[in-house]
């Protein structure tokens, strides 16, 4: 059953430790940026709210049609999936005739029916560092590389002070040092419309802490959070970040305070290749291996998308760039 119902979404979705790419507001923020978004909830023989499941739908060409994907879903339990997935394939068939539904769960372990299959057209990442939010300060510590200390203390003892994103002016200034970022990494962002979206229509569920030196923003992180799961979606650093090594004290007051508001995981956002993974790997002694991306082909076409066609893949590499 489709749910028009923003207050009941979201209180279903915290309530069972849905992930906050489920929450109403980045469905919200995706339906104002190409796709649509469609929130579905699942009832059980007894017909009792068993489970939740938000859908992202981008129109593709014909004859592919389009693509339904569930980003870090269903929210549902193990006893309930895939009679979950499955009304969710007969809903899809019936509504939007897509070539294929792409699932990327937010477990490590998930099996599917012979029906899906493990996908080669990955959006978010499966390699990430999930911190476990119920050790202690201590534990989480003492689970660091010693350089990863060195440089929380080092940069604790600067002149910066943490404080949290409000406005739309202070964003602005958060934003100007991204573009800086972005230009020394050499990755696209979205037009400043975008950001200003994702901090409008998260509201409350997407804070962002800001490092300041000399009144000014010289770093920045961005989360998206749920009751369960904090989840980073964009940071950045300008020189005098780098130099005073501010992403450091940056991510453990980040980290901190949502320990102090009861979450239970803190997910990094993904590993790729590069100096920024060599940061995150310091913060934990292991990875995390998220289950991947599956799919459930849906048309006689599905082969033509998941083959290497020109379009297919650049509309995934768009997918990607999502995040960023």
């Amino acid at each position: 059953m489709q749910c028009q119902n923003k207050t009941e979404w979201d209180d279903y979705v915290l309530e069972n430790g849905g992930h906050p790419l489920q929450l109403w507001g980045w469905g919200d923020l995706k339906a104002a940026h190409g796709w649509s978004a469609c929130r579905l909830f699942y009832y059980d023989d007894n017909k009792d709210l068993a489970g939740a499941v938000q859908v992202l739908i981008r129109k593709l060409p014909w004859p592919l049609r389009s693509l339904v994907y569930v980003p870090r879903g269903p929210v549902v339990d193990i006893k309930n999936r895939d009679d979950l997935l499955a009304e969710l394939v007969d809903y899809v068939k019936d509504n939007f005739h897509s070539v294929v539904i792409t699932v990327e769960p937010d477990e490590e372990k998930f099996r599917l029916k012979t029906d899906w299959r493990s996908s080669v057209n990955r959006i978010l990442p499966s390699r990430t560092i999930i911190l476990d939010l119920k050790k202690t300060e201590s534990e989480l510590l003492n689970d660091m590389a010693k350089k990863t200390r060195q440089y929380i203390r080092k940069s604790a003892a600067e002149d910066i002070k943490i404080k949290m994103i409000r406005n739309r002016e202070e964003l602005d200034k958060c934003l100007d040092v991204y573009d800086l970022t972005a230009k020394r990494a050499g990755f696209a962002l979205h037009d400043r419309g975008y950001y200003y979206d994702v901090f409008d229509k998260l509201g409350d569920y997407s804070p962002i802490f800001a490092a300041y030196a000399d009144k000014r923003p010289i770093a920045f992180l961005w989360l998206a959070i749920s009751a369960d799961t904090a989840y980073e979606l964009y940071g950045g650093m300008n020189d005098s970040g780098q130099q005073l090594r501010a992403n450091y004290m940056l991510k453990w007051h980040a980290i901190r305070r949502c320990k102090d508001w009861g979450l239970r995981r803190y997910d990094f956002g993904g590993l790729l290749d590069g100096g920024i993974t060599t940061f995150k790997k310091g913060w934990a002694k292991d990875e995390t291996e998220l289950s991947g991306t599956f799919d459930r082909p849906l048309s006689v076409f599905y082969g033509v998308w998941t083959k290497g066609l020109p379009m297919a893949k650049r509309v995934v590499r768009k997918l990607k760039s999502g995040k960023k």
